[in-house]
């Protein structure tokens, strides 16, 4: 079973999350792909900055799911 990481990116500050972003690597086990769920976020976190995160409330979750997406 191959696993998609999906992330969403939320502001506290409006209480309110964007529609979620499917990354588009996918993974053979769940390990690897939480592992680069919290990579992906920490950089994306950084690449965001502290002034926007700050002002915005700025946050990121993620999960990992199976990918049901048809390969092309």
């Amino acid at each position: 079973m191959k696993l998609m990481l999906v992330m969403y990116f939320c502001s506290a500050l409006a209480n309110d999350c964007q529609a979620p972003h499917v990354m588009p690597e996918t993974y053979n086990d769940y390990n690897t792909c939480m592992i680069a769920g919290y990579e992906s976020a920490l950089r994306k976190t950084k690449e965001v900055g502290k002034e926007d995160i700050n002002k915005y409330m700025i946050f990121i979750k993620f999960t990992c799911k199976q990918d049901t997406r048809i390969a092309t």
